[in-house]
């Protein structure tokens, strides 16, 4: 058995609320906790499988002020059954390959979903 697994993903976004939001909505993640700091809200932490997607206002460590090269995505089903449901709330698929669809979140981070399986020989 393969104990390696991913604890956390945190993402820099602008409005941790609307971000929560978009992620619950999007791909029906659930928070977790919410982190406050002198009355703001600095953070809130969404539950993905045994994985955190922690939506932070800002991240801790060296690396660029701004954006990122990285991409989130999130396992699916049946893809036309998960772009019905991202239509349904208003969310646009930016781009897609033959298994996946790819949206943006409000902070322009590229996240999708996917029926990939890892398990499947190269075709």
């Amino acid at each position: 058995m393969d104990d390696t697994f991913i604890h956390h993903i945190a993402l820099r976004v602008k409005d941790c609320a609307a971000s929560a939001r978009f992620y619950e909505k999007a791909f029906l993640l659930r928070e977790v906790r919410r982190v406050e700091s002198e009355g703001a809200l600095r953070a809130i932490w969404l539950r993905a499988g045994d994985t955190v997607l922690m939506l932070e206002h800002s991240i801790r460590g060296a690396g660029p002020a701004e954006g990122s090269g990285h991409v989130l995505i999130f396992p699916a089903e049946n893809l036309a059954e998960a772009e019905r449901r991202l239509a349904d709330i208003g969310i646009a698929v930016a781009d897609r390959t033959l298994k996946t669809l790819y949206v943006q979140d409000p902070d322009g981070h590229r996240t999708g979903l996917s029926v990939h399986r890892f398990d499947e020989t190269a075709s």
